[in-house]
């Protein structure tokens, strides 16, 4: 069963490594990113955006989707399915109803006290659920599946009004950008270990394509607790399936040409959740089951 990222995020907290939060596309992503953590007996968390939900058919799907791929995977390390960047108190609360264990309310877009506001009301229904919030202060840069936002450094006085809503989760923007990089990444380290300081909730890095892997491991020491990984999947697939293509022109089946890029997907996956120091071994986690 799915679980809310509480007891996972704590631990990592606790401990001093992150949890992979790698977001899904489609049934073979979720498939390929199941197995893998599967087989490293790993906790993960399931991003998915809303344009993820609406290519795949909805919330409902893919809520269904994920919970039957656990059942005949025969998964058994904790799975927190979560919404990545719900844009409104609507999407949120769709999300929840569908049967997912986890969100994000993005408000960052507005004002600090209108991003509080609304903040405020996905916690008030989320836990009643047991659902865990994630919740964004500042402006995340770049761009990748329809989120777009200028570069606005979170202060702390920012991260303190929205932890107060009650939210399990921060995500500071601290340099970090959303895609691929243009440039060198330039993480606020000092704002970070400042931010980890002052609050008890665990701290999220948004964007973490690209960040040379020295800045992920001292993102993680000043308190980064979840790390989000898209696009890098999406390369590593990309380029694997190109070059199947170009070996292969006469194969058609899509079961193939999808499946070529499973490799080197799940490498990733292992790479990068070695890279976060993240505990091998299956826990369980009956306390956030929902």
């Amino acid at each position: 069963m799915l679980v809310n990222f509480n007891e996972m995020l704590q631990d990592a907290k606790k401990n001093k490594y992150a949890i992979a939060h790698f977001n899904i596309n489609n049934l073979e992503w979720a498939k390929y990113i199941l197995e893998e953590v599967n087989d490293l007996s790993c906790p993960v968390i399931l991003g998915v955006s809303e344009g993820a939900a609406r290519y795949m058919g909805g919330f409902i799907v893919v809520s269904k989707l994920v919970e039957g791929l656990m059942e005949s995977l025969n998964i058994r390390v904790p799975v927190c399915l979560h919404l990545d960047h719900g844009s409104s108190f609507e999407s949120c609360k769709a999300a929840i109803d569908a049967g997912f264990s986890s969100v994000m309310i993005d408000a960052s877009r507005h004002e600090l006290d209108v991003n509080v506001n609304i903040t405020k009301k996905v916690v008030d229904y989320a836990h009643q659920y047991n659902v865990s919030v994630e919740a964004e202060v500042g402006h995340i840069g770049g761009d990748a599946d329809n989120i777009y936002g200028d570069k606005y450094m979170a202060t702390l006085d920012d991260c303190l009004a929205l932890a107060k809503t009650g939210i399990d989760a921060i995500a500071p923007a601290l340099g970090s950008v959303h895609g691929l990089y243009h440039g060198k990444p330039n993480l606020n380290f000092e704002r970070m270990q400042q931010i980890k300081e002052a609050l008890e909730i665990p701290l999220v890095l948004h964007g973490g394509t690209g960040i040379p892997y020295p800045d992920i491991k001292k993102a993680i020491a000043c308190g980064i607790s979840k790390i989000n990984i898209n696009t890098e999947l999406q390369v590593v697939w990309h380029d694997a399936v190109v070059e199947f293509i170009h070996d292969h022109e006469d194969v058609y089946d899509p079961r193939k040409v999808i499946s070529s890029g499973e490799k080197a997907m799940k490498q990733k996956i292992k790479e990068l959740i070695m890279i976060f120091n993240t505990p091998l071994g299956n826990k369980n986690e009956e306390s956030n089951i929902i």
